[in-house]
């Protein structure tokens, strides 16, 4: 099966958020340095980082899916507890309808508890959260039939719900996270799996995944596995930083950045190839790293 790639996260030499038409030219940038091995555009699902500007991932993918029309676009990944499942669910069949199958619904329990009692959701614990995942993944395969469909859950529930125009082809739904009973839940009902973690963090829930998909009697095949990647190829390497530690209480790992050179990039990142990534969502530190990048590290993995 090829390797194929997507943008996640503009660079910062094109990140330019004084304006939407400032920030549309900054993906217009990254987006011509793309090569053919690029498929995907994508974006993280929060609403705020402190006051540092965020926006907003559904209307992001609206206005990239409708700008970019030579991409898929995906959801990396929504908080599930953000949006009532049923809403999801319609708003993803729209989404689908109008541009004639290109989303990827990313999924997950959700993390940032800064955001999450910053715009008066509550907390609930991670049990809950999990809980209410498995609930919406029940609704938005109930719905996406067309319906009239009825469920009632301890967390969610819908009565006689339609939802019309049923999408032209299938959603894929990805799920992200390294969790348990999430990896296990991926294995049961999603179409990809993804991680942003380390090579070594990345390996225990893999194994965990494959095993259950082996238990289900799925092939490895039927599920697309992607590494969300971040990567700096500075122009002294010596000033490369490889390893940027992460301060959020659910994350037990550091992040690692990919590189100092295309070369080293190649190195690590064949490690996924190898255990069976076929897709990378590419987070480039600037946009001499992502030309670098489309031109020297995604042929070659490609192949």
């Amino acid at each position: 099966m090829s390797v194929t790639f997507g943008l996640c996260a503009l660079p910062e030499d094109a990140y330019d958020i004084s304006s939407g038409a400032a920030m549309l030219e900054g993906y217009a940038r990254s987006v011509h340095l793309l090569g053919p091995e690029f498929t995907t555009l994508w974006a993280s699902d929060h609403f705020q980082f402190g006051d540092a500007p965020v926006l907003e991932c559904w209307t992001r993918l609206c206005v990239l899916a409708t700008r970019f029309e030579q991409f898929h676009v995906g959801s990396l990944v929504l908080g599930q507890g953000y949006r009532n499942p049923a809403l999801l669910a319609k708003m993803a069949a729209t989404l689908q309808f109008l541009t004639g199958g290109r989303l990827v619904l990313g999924i997950g329990a959700g993390w940032n508890e800064e955001e999450y009692r910053s715009y008066g959701y509550g907390y609930p614990s991670r049990k809950d959260r999990v809980d209410q995942l498995v609930e919406a993944m029940t609704i938005l395969h109930l719905l996406w039939e067309g319906g009239p469909a009825t469920f009632t859950g301890e967390h969610y529930s819908i009565v006689d719900a339609y939802c019309r125009p049923i999408p032209p082809t299938p959603i894929p739904i990805m799920i992200g996270s390294t969790g348990n009973r999430v990896v296990r839940l991926a294995a049961e009902h999603a179409d990809g799996w993804n991680s942003d973690a380390a090579p070594q963090v990345f390996e225990p829930p893999h194994a965990r995944l494959l095993q259950r998909l082996q238990e289900l009697g799925r092939s490895p095949d039927e599920i697309t596995i992607s590494v969300t990647a971040q990567v700096d190829f500075p122009t002294d390497v010596d000033s490369f930083v490889g390893v940027v530690p992460t301060d959020f209480p659910d994350y037990d790992f550091d992040q690692v950045i990919h590189g100092p050179t295309p070369h080293d990039a190649i190195a690590s990142l064949r490690t996924f190839v190898d255990a069976g990534v076929t897709h990378f969502q590419i987070a480039p530190k600037d946009l001499r790293t992502l030309q670098l990048f489309a031109t020297e590290v995604a042929p070659a993995l490609a192949t």
